[in-house]
């Protein structure tokens, strides 16, 4: 089972999302990650789902499957980043996040996407660390049920500085919440390299029960900062070769949203990139000794 590898539109603001669309296929991707957000597919404009079944219609046509993310920096908030999170102090503003995942979710079930991405926000100052696990897991419950109606898995993500930062931490939310079938992950390789104590490769097999959703890029050990492929320290064959024998059937979807700028090239030249590694993969850990060596510059 080898990756099947997408690229996310929150690395493609530049375009339009027609056109970012058209480009993963003729590059050759396998699908999309897509970040509901104002220049794509905007959860909160009238008509979501005319525009939605729009978009299925494109998705299908060019042969791409689809995760929905919903990790769009001002979607609802026009001043605050990521405001509100599901641990706002204010209840009314959290039951503003729960509603845009709920509707993330219908769209990922009109879109047949195989997941949709969240993460559990900053712990905001002055909260105690059981206060805010208990928001997050009392904000989660309406959305896994959502999730669970329309049959569409919510992979949750351990984002550096957040709450839910690490694999341990997913863990704490799983068992918190009674472990639903619902709950699944969102693994992002970077993060592990950035802040786990064991390599990627390792997170990905301790993972894979869970597993629902991918995110990839390079990255430094204690730096959070989404880097191009070879720019940072992750020696991508093994994190491949553990992907392959987990059976993870999801996509594994490029993470660089601080490079729209550069969005077409650095999309041909990650896919260039993952497929080289992955051939490395396939073929063993002792191919790894003649792994081309720099970064995708």
């Amino acid at each position: 089972m080898r990756p099947r590898f997408g690229y996310g539109t929150n690395g493609l603001t530049d375009l339009r999302l027609d056109d970012a669309l058209g480009l993963l296929a003729d590059l050759g991707y396998s699908g999309v990650g897509l970040t509901l957000d104002h220049m794509h597919l905007d959860p909160l404009a009238p008509d979501l789902a005319a525009r939605t079944r729009r978009v299925a219609r494109r998705l299908n046509r060019l042969g791409l499957t689809v995760t929905v993310e919903t990790g769009a920096r001002y979607v609802l908030d026009p001043r605050r980043k990521h405001g509100p999170s599901l641990l706002d102090p204010a209840p009314q503003r959290r039951a503003d996040r729960v509603r845009l995942l709920i509707r993330a979710v219908q769209v990922a079930a009109d879109l047949n996407a195989h997941a949709v991405h969240c993460f559990s926000g900053i712990t905001p100052d002055g909260t105690d660390d059981a206060i805010a696990w208990r928001r997050l897991a009392d904000a989660l419950t309406p959305v896994l049920a959502a999730a669970s109606g329309a049959g569409v898995p919510l992979a949750i993500e351990p984002e550096p500085g957040h709450l839910l930062a690490t694999l341990a931490d997913f863990h704490h939310l799983r068992h918190l919440l009674g472990d639903p079938a619902a709950l699944g992950l969102t693994l992002d390789i970077g993060h592990c390299q950035c802040l786990e104590p064991e390599s990627p490769a390792d997170c990905v097999r301790a993972a894979a029960p869970w597993l629902r959703h991918v995110q990839i890029e390079d990255m430094r050990r204690g730096v959070h900062e989404h880097l191009p492929f070879g720019d940072g320290e992750i020696d991508f064959p093994p994190v491949l070769r553990a992907l392959a024998a987990t059976g993870y059937q999801g996509l594994t979807v490029v993470e660089l949203p601080r490079h729209s700028h550069a969005g077409p090239e650095l999309a041909s030249r990650s896919l260039e990139f993952l497929r080289r590694a992955d051939q490395l993969a396939a073929t063993g850990p002792a191919a790894q000794e003649a792994a081309p060596q720099g970064g995708t510059s």
